[in-house]
């Protein structure tokens, strides 16, 4: 008797999948069924749906209700299906006219009394929505500033049932509470123009709790929300750990840094992001992408424009960092890192499953997950940063520390780092203890060295550097370059190698490690504006790589 539908869509790991959703109105002993491969979650939306409809002042219809959620085949789960749901109802059993919602994508939770929920996952949604062709998007008020984001797309945002149906039906928009959701919330700072619909346009009349949306622009936000920024200048000494600092973010190379306890590893971690360039406008969709699914995505920040950081505790799990959960995986730790850094402080004391995990997305720039109820592909280009002590009391190498490691005892410490996750890390750094004058300095402040801004202006135009050299490629990193084309296609200066094929003959070195020196060296004369690496180059690469001095000092940065 009555038939509507609408489009929502389902997320598979950080990607979106549009749905759409009908609903089928015939004569019959009243039922409700949800078909569509929908989960346990999803399953429940029928109880959430009746209520909201109820509780807004509407009527449910007493008739057999088919509520079918295409394609079929794609797994979809969660309560962003909702809305959708909801205004399917409503237009098949005649209170909104089904032209009005045909071309419409809604995503958002119902609460009982009709309001309009926030859910993860907002900004993919509305790029899947974008891709599919659709250019109006409905969304909770509070996710506006999100789903702006995606340019060529106009957005709605409502706080209620109530609000959405008087706008299709072209009603005055009732009042509505703000809800805690959205308390606190900035508002959209592009509120230009509203949803197209037959009958006129969406926004007209607009009474108290509306937002709309048109977003154009580039939609930079704030990072750091105002808090201090940890800084390289509090770092006192430790010149050659700063080296491989920068070296690091200027390559996007991998650093292990290994020393005593209250030595600095854990401050120069975190002074990490600080010297990489900002996001590109592609670079933080994809953070903010697998932000929003994971659920972080501050309240106050809808775009993510600085490099991620995140650290993981010791204890965490396998699934933890690399993706998992039950029913379809959620992103784990290397991808909250995605496009930053990822810093496991301690890190022998994680698993030897979880270390090893990390293997594969190091390699690829991304981690595949299989579960029974599905397999997803994350991103997880990050920097790797690993930090450790030199045996359990962590005294070992420190002159008159008085260890009392057995030498199996440092043995077995040592090697809980297994030799192919080391040997995927291109910079390994001891971290010496500072000495009273560089940590007193002169009048009792510290010495420390330049201030992260001079050090990031160092490294973006290292950066710049291997973009144009690489401009016709699809690599913009030293990093990035596979082995093979970086030995065919960009040659060094004559007899640069020598060291390093010495070393490679004596079995010291692997032909990864050999390709990984080749990229720090390519670094290393990027930051020294030179147009490919010299000898010293390659003995600087190589001792950062080893950790075994090679007789140069450093020939890049200003430490």
């Amino acid at each position: 008797m009555g038939f509507a539908r609408t489009c929502s869509v389902a997320l598979v790991g950080v990607e979106g999948v549009a749905v759409e959703v009908q609903a089928d109105l015939e004569p019959g002993v009243a039922a409700f069924a949800l078909v569509g491969l929908p989960d346990k979650s999803l399953v429940e939306s029928r109880d959430r749906v009746r209520a909201a409809i109820v509780n807004s002042g509407e009527t449910w219809p007493q008739k057999k209700l088919t509520v079918g959620l295409s394609p079929a085949s794609v797994p979809k789960g969660g309560s962003g299906f909702d809305l959708a749901v909801a205004c399917a109802v409503l237009a098949a059993s005649g209170r909104i006219a089904p032209g009005a919602i045909a071309d419409l994508m809604m995503i958002g939770e119902l609460g009982l009394d009709g309001r309009v929920r926030p859910v993860r996952g907002v900004l993919p949604a509305v790029l899947a929505a974008a891709d599919a062709g659709y250019r109006q998007v409905v969304v909770p008020e509070c996710s506006t500033s999100e789903a702006a984001l995606v340019p060529g797309v106009s957005v709605l945002g409502v706080r209620s049932l109530r609000q959405l149906v008087a706008v299709l039906n072209d009603e005055a928009v009732p009042e509505e509470p703000e809800t805690d959701s959205a308390a606190g919330r900035e508002r959209p700072d592009a509120m230009l123009a509203g949803l197209a619909v037959p009958g006129g346009a969406i926004g007209s009349g607009l009474g108290g709790g509306f937002a709309r949306a048109d977003f154009t622009g580039s939609g930079r936000g704030t990072v750091d929300g105002g808090k201090h920024a940890p800084d390289l200048a509090d770092v006192a000494g430790q010149h050659g750990a700063r080296l491989a600092l920068e070296v690091a973010a200027a390559g996007g190379h991998h650093l292990y840094l290994n020393g005593p306890p209250g030595a600095g590893k854990t401050m120069l971690a975190e002074r990490l992001p600080g010297v990489l360039p900002p996001l590109t406008r592609q670079e933080s969709l994809e953070v903010t992408a697998v932000h929003s699914v994971a659920g972080i995505l501050p309240a106050d920040r809808p775009l993510v424009d600085t490099p991620p950081y995140c650290a993981p505790h010791h204890s965490a799990t396998m699934p933890s960092l690399v993706g998992g959960g039950s029913g379809l995986p959620r992103p784990g730790a290397v991808s909250l890192a995605h496009r930053g850094v990822l810093f496991l402080d301690e890190a022998p004391e994680f698993t030897a499953q979880s270390l090893d995990a990390l293997r594969q997305p190091l390699e690829s720039g991304h981690v595949v997950v299989a579960r029974a109820a599905g397999v997803i592909r994350l991103p997880a280009r990050f920097m790797l940063v690993l930090a450790a002590n030199p045996c359990p009391c962590g005294r070992y190498s420190v002159l008159g520390g008085g260890c009392d490691c057995s030498p199996s005892a440092v043995r077995r410490y040592q090697a809980r780092l297994s030799g192919p996750l080391l040997d995927r890390v291109d910079l390994r750094v001891d971290v010496e203890p500072v000495s009273r004058a560089e940590l007193m300095g002169p009048g009792g402040r510290g010495a420390g060295g330049e201030s992260s801004a001079v050090v990031a202006a160092r490294v973006i135009d290292a950066r710049a550097r291997a973009a144009a050299r690489y401009q016709d490629t699809p690599w913009r990193l030293n990093s990035e370059v596979p082995g093979h084309e970086l030995r065919t296609r960009w040659h060094v200066a004559a007899g640069a190698l020598r060291a390093v094929e010495r070393d490679m003959e004596r079995g010291l070195l692997t032909a990864r490690g050999l390709d990984r020196v080749l990229r720090v060296a390519w670094t290393l004369a990027d930051l020294g504006g030179a147009d490919r690496p010299s000898p010293e180059h390659v003995l600087l690469a190589l001792q950062l790589r080893t950790g075994v001095s090679r007789g140069v000092s450093a020939v890049a940065g200003g430490g």
